[in-house]
């Protein structure tokens, strides 16, 4: 895409033919009729012509398809809407220098799984010193005291140890989406920080693939980070909204 370019179309085989590919199930049994209303879907989807280029049964009453084809749509850059970064990639030496400088100690942060929610990979991969993607996770920086609760933290629980911890960051991961459960879970965990500390109240900070960034005022939190999140970006992350907190209050 050339610098200024506002009107994109997906790109196949040739700039802006429109060609995507989708994939999905359908309750159907597998067989010329299931591949038949594959393309009608795909047709109502904007996808026309629509060739439904693979399909495998699923058990004996389900269909698993692939289709290829071309949409009219076109995407106007101007009206996308996302967060986009707005504080530097630092390294690990730097964010325990920066925080040394700033705090003259080390920087609290509490992490856990709320709710009923017992899926650890996330939280995990922020927290623990194995961290993700090649990155160290915060227990590796120096600087950095990292409190992990682990799954099924309770609201008042998490308030309890933030309180006693003196945290300055609280992290809290969401993976259960049914009946929206990780909305409903940060907004009270969000509340009870509120009722509990008012504007003393530490970072707080929600993670989970199907979070929006666009959704921290939503759910009462400072920041939303979804899926594909570094070690490094939180890390980066703290010391910018530390340091902007510090440059506040003064």
């Amino acid at each position: 895409m050339t610098e200024g370019k506002r009107h994109v179309r997906p790109y196949g085989d040739t700039t802006g033919d429109g060609m995507v590919q989708t994939s999905f199930t359908l309750p159907v049994p597998f067989g010329p009729k299931a591949d038949g209303a594959a393309q009608q879907l795909a047709n109502k989807m904007g996808i026309d012509p629509a060739m439904v280029v693979h399909s495998h049964p699923i058990g004996a009453d389900f269909t698993f398809f692939v289709v290829y084809g071309s949409v009219k749509h076109v995407v106007d850059l101007d009206e996308v809407r996302v967060i986009e970064r707005e504080y530097p990639l630092l390294s690990p030496s730097e964010v325990n220098t920066t925080v040394k400088k700033l705090l003259r100690r080390k920087l609290v942060v509490v992490g856990g799984c709320i709710g009923t929610d017992a899926h650890t990979v996330g939280i995990d991969a922020i927290l623990n010193i194995k961290g993700f993607a090649g990155e160290k996770g915060l227990e590796y920086y120096r600087e950095l005291k990292v409190v992990n609760l682990g799954a099924q933290v309770s609201v008042p629980e998490l308030v309890r140890r933030a309180r006693s911890e003196k945290a300055d960051a609280v992290l809290v991961s969401q993976v259960v989406t049914q009946r929206d459960a990780h909305i409903l879970n940060t907004q009270e965990m969000s509340a009870a920080f509120r009722e509990a500390m008012g504007a003393r109240r530490p970072l707080l900070i929600a993670g989970g693939p199907r979070f929006d960034p666009l959704m921290a005022g939503e759910l009462g939190v400072d920041r939303v980070f979804s899926r594909g999140t570094t070690p490094g970006e939180v890390a980066s992350y703290l010391v910018h909204a530390v340091q902007t907190k510090k440059e506040v209050t003064v």
